[in-house]
């Protein structure tokens, strides 16, 4: 039995060149699960309710914090582009040596998912996307609140009721863990250089829309309707423009559902990459 304690105590290599803090545990199909963005955000805070259950049922989970996030080592004068993020991840696979490798991708996670599909097809095996970007479209009202965060408790729980239908859901401790994590030193000033305005160019240049039909691993493609931070649409264009995809909207559930409906997705996720 993974014990969540275990999970939450990282590990660190040097990944091209950046010292990365990122967490492992179970073992056999090897997944990368890839955290979004926000104010907070690491891959333990993303993925502290899948990984256990992966790392349980027949997988080697592997969750980086991405560069600029978490406690992964932030360089002096490193840019925080998408296409430098993208790289980060490439980096992650070769340093391991996956030959092929699964990859779930959350939100900001998502487009960096299917960006690495395009980079290196032949290491990819299966995607799982959600909520995700990588097309482009006008920026929410709920995404330009999340990237022009300034730390405070209720600022966080703003944050937080726009990432979930429901902050009972959630819950109480998660506003709190993504707070604290926000005022550590230099996490809120790296967080504005990644994500300065105007803030519609960072949809922008995560915009793969003219490469989807070129990914032709299989892709599950995950959303849920209440999301207040990326349209549901938004997956539906994407899974029109994959040729081997299946699309799973949740009718009750915000841009979380990794954790609004984590038994679910969970159990649907684990399906979707052993069959």
């Amino acid at each position: 039995m993974v014990e969540l304690k275990d999970l939450e105590i990282g590990e660190y290599e040097v990944i091209g060149g950046i010292k990365t803090h990122f967490h492992r545990a179970g073992s056999g199909k090897p997944v990368i699960f890839i955290h979004g963005s926000g104010p907070g955000v690491s891959a333990w805070a993303n993925w502290r309710l899948n990984l256990p259950f992966f790392a349980e049922n027949g997988f080697e989970v592997f969750a980086p914090d991405i560069v600029g996030f978490g406690y992964t080592e932030r360089p002096k004068d490193f840019k925080y582009t998408h296409e430098n993020r993208v790289k980060h991840i490439v980096d992650f696979i070769k340093h391991f040596g996956f030959r092929e490798v699964n990859i779930v991708g959350n939100s900001m996670g998502g487009a960096i998912a299917l960006a690495v599909a395009l980079e290196i097809p032949q290491r990819i095996e299966k995607l799982v996307i959600m909520g995700s970007v990588g097309v482009k479209f006008p920026i929410t009202n709920g995404l330009a609140t999340i990237w022009g965060y300034k730390p405070s408790v209720e600022n966080m729980r703003k944050v937080i009721e726009l990432l979930s239908s429901d902050l009972s859901v959630v819950g109480e401790d998660l506003v709190r863990i993504r707070y604290e994590a926000s005022i550590q030193p230099g996490f809120q000033e790296t967080y504005e250089k990644m994500f300065s305005p105007p803030y519609q160019k960072h949809i922008d240049e995560m915009d793969v829309e003219d490469r989807l039909s070129e990914i032709k691993a299989p892709v599950l493609v995950i959303h849920g309707k209440l999301d207040k931070v990326i349209p549901y649409q938004i997956s539906i264009r994407i899974f029109e423009k994959l040729p081997n995809a299946e699309l799973h909207i949740f009718g009750d559930c915000g841009h979380w559902t990794q954790i609004e409906k984590k038994d679910e997705f969970n159990e649907l996720v684990k399906d979707f990459l052993l069959k």
